[in-house]
Formats: structure tokens, sequence, C-alpha cells
């Protein structure tokens, strides 16, 4: 099967657009071109793409499909549906799932239902400790060699050192990577938003900001320790972004990822209590928000990750106090960011491209973010012109928590292509 894509933009070395086409054969990138109309002759399949965005696939390493065990809140089918809607044609699975993938015959099941239902490609995380419990450890060798990503106990913080320690002796001798959910249990205080303002205005009891900070603290110093490469997950507050940015200065192996949601919103836009802006960790204060866009852009925080946590209709439909925390992302992140950064000039097209695509897969040693040829033909085409609200009836996921439907935005995806196939095709 071949297919020649015309009429693309794509983003040259110089940061700047320029007409292209591209020519795929058997799932790989052939040719990158002005003109492949010689290529193009031997086409099975022909696409105009009117002048679409073309860039590699998009990578996104926190995402939750909830199967097995929650799958009246999304699946391994839909959720990687909506992946392909967003453009995302590599997205990595966090393992806080029943039961979690905590050994090699229940970490190999969920990659046969991965192989049997995902439109995208998949890459399954393992749980640092059994049971996603305080101990003891999985055994990261073995679930290594049976195709594990990394390790996470993703959805709860890590809550002793010495378990967090010895994962990253055992991770920095395995050559892998602790992803972490920072969150110090013992100063949560019941919260279910953000410890600021607006909490005591709405009467909701608070997050605070040093429920996070602490454990990252904590955690770059046993990096260091250790030398295990340590992944932050969802950066929120602007005391993180300083100890990420202190521990990259000191030389720790330490990254980090943003969500939109913190990039977009903070607690001055939660409406009321509804519990479509409850997500963990909480939307923070407009400094906060500041801080991590600057850490974006100073190379402190080094991708944008969705943290994609659905749920259902009736555990979103009332108060915080009661409803669970997450907020859907995988189908608009990139119309979201190239709207409100891109082209309001925060950010250039080729930064955010680069956040959603070079960065993680140099950061976890993935074979995808480019367009070389040769290189496994994974590309998303974006429109950049066309203004559409969006709308909970076109969501490919099973879920619709999120607070932006009815925001309107550019850069919705045209077309997503997997290893030459094309698995989503859109209605700009």
């Amino acid at each position: 099967m071949s297919l020649w894509l015309k009429n693309t933009t794509i983003i040259n070395q110089q940061g700047q657009l320029e007409a292209s086409e591209v020519f795929l054969n058997k799932g790989i990138i052939e040719a990158v071109g002005s003109d492949l109309s010689f290529q193009g002759k031997r086409a099975n399949q022909i696409i105009d793409a009117q002048g679409a965005l073309l860039t590699p696939g998009l990578i996104d390493v926190h995402v939750h499909l909830r199967e097995p065990g929650f799958s009246e809140k999304e699946t391994i089918k839909t959720g990687t549906m909506a992946a392909a809607r967003g453009g995302f044609t590599t997205i990595c699975a966090m393992p806080n799932v029943k039961p979690e993938p905590d050994t090699v015959e229940k970490l190999r099941a969920v990659q046969e239902k991965i192989r049997t239902d995902a439109v995208v490609k998949v890459l399954q995380y393992a749980p640092i400790t059994k049971g996603l419990s305080t101990e003891p450890l999985t055994d990261q060798k073995v679930l290594l060699s049976a195709g594990a990503f990394a390790f996470t106990n993703d959805g709860v913080g890590v809550q002793t050192a010495g378990t967090m320690y010895l994962a990253m002796k055992e991770a920095a001798k395995n050559k892998t990577v602790i992803v972490a959910h920072t969150e110090d249990e013992s100063l949560l205080f019941g919260g279910v938003m953000h410890e600021g303002t607006r909490n005591k205005e709405l009467d909701l009891p608070g997050i605070l900001s040093v429920t996070e900070s602490s454990q990252i603290a904590r955690d770059v110093l046993l990096s260091e320790a250790t030398g295990a490469h340590y992944h932050v997950c969802h950066v929120s507050t602007k005391e993180s972004v300083r100890i990420i940015r202190d521990a990259k200065r000191a030389g720790i192996p330490v990254t980090a990822e943003v969500t939109p949601h913190h990039l977009l919103l903070t607690e001055q836009d939660i409406p009321k209590d509804s519990a479509l802006y409850k997500m963990n960790p909480p939307l923070r204060s407009p400094s906060d928000r500041e801080a991590l866009i600057e850490g974006l852009l100073d190379g402190t925080i080094d991708m944008i990750a969705t943290d994609h946590a659905p749920h259902t209709i009736e555990e979103k439909n009332g108060s915080m106090m009661q409803a669970p925390f997450g907020v859907t992302g995988s189908e608009t992140a990139f119309s979201l960011l190239y709207t409100h950064f891109v082209e309001k000039n925060i950010f250039t097209l080729a930064q955010l491209v680069e956040w959603l695509t070079i960065r993680p897969a140099k950061v976890f040693g993935l074979s995808a973010g480019t367009m070389e040829i040769g290189q496994k033909a994974d590309l998303a085409l974006f429109d950049l012109q066309t203004e559409k609200e969006l709308l909970a009836e076109e969501y490919q996921s099973k879920a619709i928590n999120t607070p932006f439907t009815g925001w309107k935005v550019k850069g919705q995806t045209f077309m997503t292509i997997v290893d030459g196939k094309i698995v989503y095709t859109g209605n700009c």
C-alpha cells in the first residue's frame, strides 16, 4: 500500500512553513519533497491535504485508557480512537487499572488487548510497586523483558522515601525511567481544588502547592543519589518548576511534563463548584501558570502530555466533593494549544510541535517524533485555518469530562496516519 500526500505544509529547519509532499510506501516514509509526481504515479491512494500542516505523529506519554477494570469510563479502542482524533500516533498508558499490570502475566494480558483493539501505538507502563501500594517493588527486570515501557504509580504518589530510593536504584541498574505522580498524601487534608483564593470563595477544601513540590524535592535528591532518570508527571506549581530547574542545573537526571489544562486555566477560571474542573493536580494560581509557561520556554519542562483521564457523565455530574479527579485531553490538546499560544505569539508553531513530538521521543528513547526518510510513517495533519467549536457529540472518547467543550479553536486534526495507514479523517 502506497500513499501520496499532496499540498501539505511542513515546518522547515528554519522554523518556517513551506509547501511539501510526502510519499509513503509499505508503512515507511519513502520521499519528502516539493514535487513527488514521479513517485506519486505508483501511489495506490492520493490525498490532497489542502494546505494542512503535516507533522510527525504526536506523542503523549501520559494517558489513561481505563481498561481493564473500568471500561464504563473508556476502553483501549475508544481511548486510542480519541488519541487518533487528536493527531497522536504513540501514547503511553498508565497502569492504574484493575488488575494492575504488575506481573508478566497481567502485563501480557493488557498488551494482547492493545494488539487487538488499539488504532494507534500504545506503550504500557508497569507499576513501581505491586498493586500501586506502598511496597513491595515490582520486578523491573522481568517486566521490562516482557515489554513494559517504564515504571510509575500514577494516580498515587510513592509515599515512602525508602521505597522510591530502592525503585530508583533498580531503575538505574535496568536503565529505565521512574515516572512520578508527586503527591504527599499526609498534606492532602481532604482537598479537592487548589488552596488559594477561589476555593475559599466556593467554600471547598484546598490542596496545598507543597503537596506536590515537597515530594519532587525529595525525589530529585534520590535521583541524584541513585543516578536514576526521574520524570515528573503533570507539573503544576511554581515551586515545582523552581526545584526541577535547580535540579537540572545541578546535573541531576530529571525531566518533566506539563498538561494543556494547567497551561490554559487557573483556579480563577473555575466558575462554580463543577466537577469538570476537578483534576489532580488541581488548577493552580495565575502565578503558577506563568511559571509553567516560562518553564516550557526555558527548557525546565521538557514536553506537553495530556493526562487524558476519562470518567462517566454520572461521576462528573455534580460537586467536586464527590467526583473523581480527571479531565480528558487527547482530542483537544493540539487545537487548544495552537489557538491560545501559537496564534497569540506566545509559542512558535515549531516549539509546540517539538514539545509534542521530538522532545518526548528523545527523553524516552523512542524511534518516533520525526519525519525522516526510512522511518515508520506515523504522521498527523492539522487544519490551521478553519475555526470550529469543540462539540461533545464529536468526541471519540467515551467520556466528555472536559471544561473546554464549546471553545472555538483552530488546528483540528485533518488526518492521522499510523504505519502508513489512515486511522482518522476529520471533517475540517
